[in-house]
């Protein structure tokens, strides 16, 4: 197979019998990337198009309550119509690409462009919705766990205390990974441990090294692009195998500094579990411990479906606010349901700044930064 003649023809049916002999060059990082990028672009375009109409059929809290939803389904219509049917995306044709199967090099098959569609879009979805609710169950049977072996650890040194020869005791050596450490590890990098950041950069930079594969579900369906546009016999194809570099050092360094930051995390929870044994009575620890086991902290959640606090059914219930256009929301124009106040004092229902925190950081008035964390609602 000759991949650097630019004269040879690519296969037009997938019924043809064996490999063909002779095939474009394979497409290279940059003209994937730029493919990428203008899909992405006119995708935008139509997403923000779909909820103009949503917006205006169902309202400004409606639209703003499924944003994810209208722009996921909005790039399912578009692969729908391009890549599920057979045809190039407008990204591909722009940059005269072509997708093939990697191991058969022909056209792509019907099962593997339409599992292309559901684990690029879908599958993201359903893991973003389901990812949460998991960390938070994890997170309460590690933060019990914990408490329970605090609980047996300060029980077991309260003997030791009261012995004239507990120094002998305490001077023994102690494995360095134990279960209440491990799980203390789990607990406090939960959410970069179940991310799949560090799998996406993974990918990414084995394409930039490579020029294949920029999304991981192509790389687990094998599809591959060529490059159907003739080359000149002086022009030259590169790729970015730099940024492959980059991005392995960047990984490196991450990882030399997370190893280094759990060292000293490490030696300073013993450190606290060592002074607090020693000076403070194991009883009102243990049975603060138990106290918070028996009845665990709870923060209430305001619902998105139901909220707490709707002055449009209850005017009473924040009555310090005035009536009038300060009683509605700037963000969804109607009336405050949870109003919260951001740090630059600018007040709006909970969902809509909820969700606009979370796509840009920053107040929609005002512009100042603005954490999720820092919002407070309001209450009569």
């Amino acid at each position: 197979m000759a991949e650097d003649d630019p004269h040879l023809s690519l296969p037009t049916t997938e019924s043809t019998l064996g490999p063909p002999s002779h095939f474009y060059p394979f497409a290279t990082s940059p003209d994937i990337i730029r493919s990428h990028e203008k899909d992405v672009f006119l995708t935008a375009g139509l997403t923000q198009q779909a909820q103009t109409i949503v917006r205006s059929l169902k309202g400004a809290r409606f639209a703003h309550t499924y944003s994810d939803a209208i722009k996921h389904l909005t790039e399912l219509l578009y692969l729908s119509l391009t890549t599920a049917i057979g045809n190039r995306t407008l990204g591909e044709e722009y940059c005269d690409l072509v997708q093939l199967e990697d191991d058969s090099l022909r056209l792509p098959a019907i099962t593997r462009r339409v599992g292309y569609i559901l684990s690029s879009i879908l599958v993201p979805w359903w893991l973003q919705r389901l990812l949460p609710a998991l960390r938070q169950r994890v997170r309460a049977k590690l933060e019990r766990s914990i408490a329970r072996q605090q609980i047996r650890a300060a029980q077991q040194q309260l003997p030791n205390l009261m012995k004239s020869n507990s120094s002998n005791n305490n001077n023994k050596a102690k494995p360095f990974f134990t279960k209440l450490r491990i799980q203390q590890y789990l607990l406090d990098h939960l959410d970069s441990i179940t991310s799949l950041s560090p799998i996406y950069a993974l990918s990414l930079a084995t394409f930039y090294f490579t020029g294949s594969y920029y999304h991981l579900s192509k790389r687990i369906w094998k599809l591959r692009y060529v490059f159907t546009k003739k080359i000149n016999e002086n022009e030259q194809r590169i790729g970015y195998e730099v940024l492959g570099v980059l991005m392995v050092l960047q990984v490196a360094v991450q990882g030399f500094l997370h190893v280094r930051k759990m060292g000293e995390s490490m030696n300073n929870m013993e450190n606290e579990v060592g002074t607090e044994a020693g000076s403070t009575g194991p009883s009102s620890e243990g049975g603060a411990l138990i106290a918070s086991i028996q009845n665990p902290v709870s923060v209430p959640l305001l619902s998105a479906s139901a909220p707490r606090y709707d002055l449009e059914e209850d005017p009473s219930a924040v009555a310090w606010i005035p009536e009038g256009q300060q009683r509605k929301c700037t963000l969804c124009l109607e009336v405050f349901k949870d109003p919260s106040v951001t740090t630059c004092g600018h007040v709006f229902c909970w969902i809509c700044v909820r969700d606009w925190v979370r796509e840009k950081p920053e107040c929609p008035l005002c512009r100042q930064e603005v954490l999720l964390s820092k919002i407070l609602p309001l209450r009569g």
